[in-house]
């Protein structure tokens, strides 16, 4: 790819892209939902960015999925459809337009990939990428089949497509423990988030769950004492963590579930205060939505997801640069197993 101040000149060329507080003032309404975190100065300087990729999408049949870690300029500015994985892993198998971009990180592009392969799918940064899918390989599920054998594999979707392909069917944080609970065996192996997977052990305690040692760079430095010392501060607010985090961590708060599951408990609860132990730009994204709600305490900034901006996005759509493929005999193998969890996921509910 090229540098970003060859790309930030090409797009001049062929964009106004100066700051313009007449265009933010077109897209008050889409400012509307982020006026919160997002000052009417920075609105200025996104907004153009924002229509030259609204133009775009018409031209190249293009539809933007976006993952709740975004910024929101991307999340609210943007993006046709919002969620956490397996939001967005059903609503790839949905989408008429020819054209994807992923607005996340890579193997979430290659699993609209595998759901579509027909279509062109973009992610606007390839190096955009998962620690916890850049810590497992196929041999290391085939050396976990060998210490276990017969247990079913539940592997994470955030993983290669590869590594997908090497498992019996794929989870998310949001469904990891009813996938888990309606598989047959006595014994599952999980991977590769080990603290998901513990998580997932208390909540199905009939299983016998062994896990492969990967964890996220994000949730993994959350810390139990860092919440009990926050909720001496501030003991009336309520704390909500993913369960990416520690088991420990999670032991501390007050609800743990996937991006979905805490936004659905926010806006149900209505807490005065509330603190997302996750990634930072969850409250960012719906703060504004809930303004009853004061975000408040530590959280922590994922470095993949914010290698995606609205420059690169369209620089994608201007380009059709960054087109993700995946080999036919890998993504088979891979579909099954995200399928399989997409089909189990809707029959239980």
């Amino acid at each position: 790819m090229l540098d970003q101040t060859t790309i930030a000149a090409t797009l001049a060329q062929h964009y106004d892209l100066a700051p313009s507080t007449e265009a933010a003032e077109r897209l008050a309404d889409r400012y509307a939902q982020m006026r919160r975190v997002v000052s009417p100065a920075d609105w200025a300087v996104h907004a153009p960015y924002v229509e030259a990729i609204e133009r775009l999408k018409a031209e190249r049949n293009a539809v933007i999925l976006a993952h709740n870690y975004m910024t929101p300029q991307i999340y609210h500015g943007i993006a046709d459809v919002v969620g956490d994985s397996l939001q967005l892993a059903i609503e790839a198998t949905r989408v008429e337009a020819e054209v994807i971009v992923q607005c996340g990180v890579h193997f979430m592009a290659e699993t609209s990939k595998i759901l579509n392969p027909a279509k062109t799918v973009l992610i606007p940064d390839m190096e955009a990428g998962c620690s916890l899918a850049e810590s497992i390989t196929p041999e290391d599920i085939a050396e976990m089949r060998r210490r276990h054998p017969g247990a079913p594999v539940v592997t994470y979707v955030n993983t290669s497509a590869e590594v997908k392909a090497a498992s019996d069917i794929c989870c998310t944080s949001s469904n990891a423990a009813k996938i888990v609970a309606a598989l047959e065996a006595e014994t599952v192996i999980m991977t590769p988030d080990k603290y998901l997977a513990q998580n997932v052990a208390k909540q199905v305690p009939d299983k016998e769950i062994v896990w492969y040692d990967g964890r996220c760079i994000v949730h993994e430095r959350f810390t139990a004492e860092e919440l009990r010392d926050f909720r001496e501060w501030q003991p009336d607010t309520r704390i909500i963590a993913h369960p990416e985090c520690p088991p420990d961590v999670v032991a501390e708060a007050d609800f743990s579930g996937s991006t979905s599951g805490i936004i659905d408990y926010v806006t149900r609860e209505q807490p005065q205060k509330a603190m997302l132990v996750t990634e930072c730009s969850m409250a960012s994204n719906i703060s504004d939505a809930l303004p009853g709600i004061e975000f408040v305490g530590p959280c922590n900034m994922c470095p993949y997801m914010k290698m995606i901006t609205l420059e690169k996005v369209l620089w994608s759509l201007h380009t059709m640069d960054g087109a993700v493929e995946v080999d036919p005999s890998v993504a088979e193998g891979a579909r099954q197993a995200v399928q399989r969890m997409i089909d189990l996921s809707q029959r239980a509910g």
